[in-house]
């Protein structure tokens, strides 16, 4: 599946194939409680999926784009209409305002195609977004509806909620799986509800989800600097089975901060954890 729909940071766009490979083959329903880019439940297509996020704006675009996807492709189109009249540069600021005085999916959507590097992030103080405009040119609104489209057929029998993480893990039942792509902790507190987010809490939650039943995979920070650093995290022993090591590439996050320097140095893995 080519393409994805939002540009966020620590998506799974590109290794979305590789990670479905170690989820079960067969389950019940299908939880991805730190939805971001929605790159795994895109590709993975299930029958049965509850789909989730903290972060209201967020869950907004999924919500709206699974409900009437025609709604989405205007909120797109319409914005942007505004490059033509005011510039591009112009117009990413014009919405970012926009947005900043009152979040909402809509301009959001925009902000995330524009964005620099497609790191979309939040000051830690009141939420701000802050990212400015990037080079690329903006995708013209015939593609985008096009691919919204194509993201809506292949997410259309999942439910989207705005919940914290617990509450949605904590609805799964015996027979059901989980993957989990939280922020990590040693790159991503830039991101939206970032600088609140309990990694100890979230690994009590999955405890309590293999004891019903529940099959977890979990990606987190792994190595860094090209395998050099690895991250180390207080992992409860005995509450996983495996851990595999999924190679990322250059860090989308680096990039953004490194503008213009070599990133040679700068390729990371991720740790998938699994309860199976």
């Amino acid at each position: 599946m080519k393409g994805q729909l939002l540009k966020w940071i620590g998506n799974k766009q590109k290794f979305a194939a590789e990670i479905i490979t170690y989820l079960p083959k067969q389950y019940g329903t299908y939880y991805e409680p730190f939805l971001g880019s929605g790159a795994v439940l895109a590709h993975l297509a299930p029958e049965r999926a509850v789909a989730s996020d903290a972060f209201g704006p967020l869950v907004e675009i999924w919500q709206k784009l699974h409900d009437d996807t025609e709604q989405v492709v205007r909120w797109y189109s319409d914005r942007h209409a505004l490059v033509a009249k005011m510039g591009k540069v112009e117009a990413y600021e014009h919405v970012k305002a926009a947005y900043n005085a009152s979040p909402n999916g809509a301009d959001l959507l925009f902000l995330s195609r524009l964005c620099y590097g497609g790191v979309v992030r939040f000051r830690k103080a009141d939420g701000y977004m802050s990212t400015p405009c990037g080079p690329h040119k903006p995708m013209p609104p015939a593609n985008f509806a096009e691919r919204a489209h194509i993201w809506a057929a292949r997410t259309a029998r999942a439910q989207f909620m705005h919940a914290d993480f617990e509450v949605a893990i904590d609805s799964a039942k015996d027979g059901d799986v989980c993957y989990l792509d939280p922020p990590y902790a040693d790159s991503q507190t830039i991101i939206y509800g970032a600088q609140a987010f309990n990694l100890p809490r979230l690994f009590d939650t999955i405890a309590r989800a293999k004891q019903r039943g529940v099959r977890v995979a979990l990606s987190l920070d792994g190595t860094k600097k090209s395998g050099d650093k690895q991250v180390s995290l207080p992992i409860p022993e005995g509450l996983f089975e495996r851990e595999v090591y999924v190679q990322l590439g250059r860090s989308m996050l680096r990039r953004f901060q490194m503008d213009g320097q070599t990133l040679e140095a700068e390729h990371v893995s991720d740790r998938l954890l699994l309860t199976y």
